[in-house]
């Protein structure tokens, strides 16, 4: 393990240890001033932190605390933001039937997909026009 994942981790721990919120949690350590965006700046050494061992580790802390937080006691930490993403009828049915199987709300789920990696290559490119 390298010198600074092992830093990462164990900022990440500690914070953990100190039973945050997992809005808090994500902030100081996923969000975009957080130890590992701090640590990894750049898009590449970020895409190889996002596939180690300490990066899964991490994200099982979130998923942890996820479990613990109710959404009302996380909202009130951080502002909220809401956004809108048009998709089809069949996707929408799907996403309501495996929140359904999951025993949680469309809102968790998708929240739990967002916080996943996302491969390059599946995601298609856009014009920058569109982009926005």
């Amino acid at each position: 393990m390298s010198e600074k994942r092992q830093e990462v981790f164990r900022v990440a721990s500690e914070l953990f240890n100190q039973h945050p919120d997992w809005v808090t949690f994500f902030r100081e350590v996923l969000g975009l001033d957080g130890i590992v965006r701090r640590a990894y700046p750049d898009p590449t050494s970020l895409s190889h932190f996002e596939q180690s061992t300490e990066y899964q580790q991490i994200q099982q802390m979130l998923a942890k605390l996820r479990e613990k937080t109710p959404d009302s006691t996380a909202a009130n930490k951080e502002p909220q933001r809401v956004i809108t993403v048009r998709l089809p009828k069949s996707m929408h049915e799907a996403l309501k039937e495996e929140a359904r199987q999951h025993h949680t709300s469309m809102n968790k789920l998708c929240i739990s997909k967002l916080l996943q990696v996302v491969d390059d290559e599946l995601v298609p490119a856009e014009t920058m026009a569109a982009v926005g």
